[in-house]
Formats: C-alpha cells, sequence, structure tokens
C-alpha cells in the first residue's frame, strides 16, 4: 500500500495562508544588527531644547484645560476622589436644587466689612450683630442639611451604605457661592434629584 505523500497536503496549506511555508522561507532577508539597531535609534531629547520644552508645555497646557472643563462638568474621569461616586453625584444634585443660607454668607461678610469701616457706632454694632445671627442661621441651615441629606440617602441607598463624610460634604458644598461650586451645578434650583 503506498502512503499518500505529505508535499501535496504542504502545497494546499500554502495556496491557502498565501505564506511560504513549503520551503519554510519568511520571504525576506534578515537585517543585520546595523540595520536594526538604526532603526532604534531615537533621541531621547530633541536637539533643539527650547522646542521640544514649547512642546512639552503645549502638551501639558492641553491636558490641564482637558481636566479643567472635565472637572467643571462633572465628568467622573477628572473628579478629585471626595467628589467621585453616585452619592456625591446625588448630594451635589441635593445641594444644587435648593437655597442654602449659606451661599450668601461670603457676599454679606464683605458689606459687613464696609460697614464696619463706616464711622458710626450704631452701624457697625448693627453689622456685627447681623453677621453674628447671619453666622448661625447657615449653620442651623448646614445642621438640617446634613440631617435631610443622610436621611434620604439612607432611604435612597440603605442606611448601612451611606459615605462617611456625606453630612459635611453636602455642607460645605451649601456654603459655597453657587457660581463658584466645582463641579459646576448639574440641575436648575427646585430639580431634586430622585
Amino acid at each position: 500500500m503506498a502512503k499518500p505523500s505529505n508535499n501535496s497536503d504542504a502545497t494546499d496549506a500554502s495556496s491557502t495562508d498565501g505564506a511560504d511555508t513549503s520551503s519554510g522561507r519568511k520571504g525576506r532577508p534578515t537585517p543585520t544588527r546595523k540595520q536594526r539597531e538604526s532603526q532604534n535609534v531615537r533621541p531621547l531629547v530633541s536637539n533643539d531644547r527650547k522646542a521640544a520644552a514649547k512642546e512639552a508645555r503645549a502638551k501639558l497646557a492641553v491636558q490641564r484645560e482637558k481636566a479643567r472643563v472635565g472637572l467643571a462638568a462633572g465628568d467622573e474621569k477628572y473628579l478629585p476622589q471626595r467628589d467621585r461616586g453616585p452619592q456625591r453625584k446625588w448630594i451635589r444634585d441635593y445641594v444644587d436644587a435648593r437655597f442654602s443660607v449659606g451661599e450668601v454668607l461670603i457676599p454679606l461678610m464683605f458689606v459687613i466689612i464696609f460697614m464696619t469701616l463706616i464711622d458710626n457706632r450704631t452701624v457697625q454694632f448693627v453689622g456685627i450683630i447681623a453677621l453674628w445671627t447671619f453666622f448661625a442661621a447657615a449653620v442651623a441651615d448646614a445642621f438640617i442639611l446634613g440631617w435631610l441629606i443622610k436621611r434620604k440617602l439612607g432611604a435612597k441607598y440603605g442606611p448601612e451604605s451611606v459615605q462617611r463624610g456625606s453630612r459635611w460634604y453636602g455642607a460645605m458644598r451649601g456654603m459655597q457661592l453657587r457660581l463658584l461650586r466645582l463641579p459646576k451645578p448639574q440641575v436648575k434650583r427646585g430639580q431634586y434629584p430622585a
């Protein structure tokens, strides 16, 4: 009995693959060591250091601008660790949807500073009393806001899974001017999150 030849199988395989497997060749000469090393030669630093520094600064500026826009838009990738996660986003949306007394605290302080410059003891006294009264109202509002946040987050995510520091996070965001908050408010007033 005659055995079938393996050469016909090899030629069939070579015709289907498109490579020259019957001869075992790769179809091109092996590059010399000099050719391989010349392909890998690249200067670590450009010969023109000023141009390289300018290019590096331009790349860094583009990255910073991208990160700034991403942070302002609330893109999770660009947020600092303390602002990440669905609970933090919910807190931001909740705080941004309501009016907080603390929002007006900084502008009021500037008004009080100007009132203390007036050479009238009554105006100065009224200004200081108004400042401390408003400050007490802002602190009370921050406590109420923290309590509401903890209660609503507990109802939404479960009381055991509420992140630590949620009350403080909401209170500090509520003390900031709405225009200066980062990430920027994503909801309008009255648009409370579900």
